[in-house]
């Protein structure tokens, strides 16, 4: 049984181009640690689509086209008293002035945890995927999920899927660089897919990208 219920998901735009640097330095050093104390957040981690991974992507829809960045919250039960207790800490960060101004989440919230599975070369359960170091993510956005298909490109180490009631969302954990392995996905069906492409795992202090 997977102890985590529901992924926490925002596809972030920042506004200003001036203020990646901020904003990563903000999130990575002061909001995401923050989040970690509630009981009953498990992980979370983000990804960045550098200017190389935009240009990979295999679908850009007009809706997540802008996205910079992607973060995720794996929570367990009780998710409502989670749920709660995280839109009050987001809440209180506001009011004290610890929220970042120049960014837009354009899809944001809470997606049940409804498929995972593991490449049979990684050894470790399906559950265990997302703890493992990575190196970066392949992620969709809508679309039916093929995990088992998803778990045999070569550079993946695991995928999960996540739903709500108007979509779907697909993560792979890769062991090889994002750019590598996005090829392999490029030439998947992607009927009714509003974003597809690779993200790099976001290093601490090397937050360069946009210059």
């Amino acid at each position: 049984m997977n102890k985590v219920k529901v992924g926490f998901f925002s596809f972030t735009e920042i506004t200003d181009p001036r203020e990646h640097r901020s904003y990563n330095e903000w999130h990575q050093l002061d909001h995401m640690p923050e989040q970690f104390p509630l009981p009953g957040i498990a992980f979370g981690q983000r990804w960045v689509s550098t200017p190389a991974c935009r240009a990979a992507r295999a679908v850009s829809g007009p809706r997540l086209d802008p996205i910079h960045y992607v973060t995720l919250y794996l929570m367990t039960d009780p998710i409502e008293e989670t749920l709660r207790e995280f839109y009050a800490l987001g809440r209180h960060l506001h009011e004290v002035d610890r929220f970042h101004q120049h960014r837009r989440a354009l899809l944001s919230g809470p997606f049940h945890v409804i498929g995972a599975a593991a490449a049979p070369r990684v050894l470790i359960s399906s559950e265990a995927v997302p703890y493992r170091p990575n190196r970066g993510a392949y992620v969709q956005v809508g679309g039916e999920p093929a995990l088992d298909r998803w778990c045999a490109v070569p550079g993946v180490a695991g995928a999960w899927a996540f739903a709500d009631d108007e979509r779907r969302i697909t993560v792979a954990w890769l062991d090889d660089a994002p750019l590598d392995v996005a090829g392999a996905f490029s030439r998947s069906p992607v009927e009714d897919v509003e974003l597809a492409g690779p993200f790099e795992t976001i290093v601490p202090w090397e937050w360069d990208w946009f210059g």
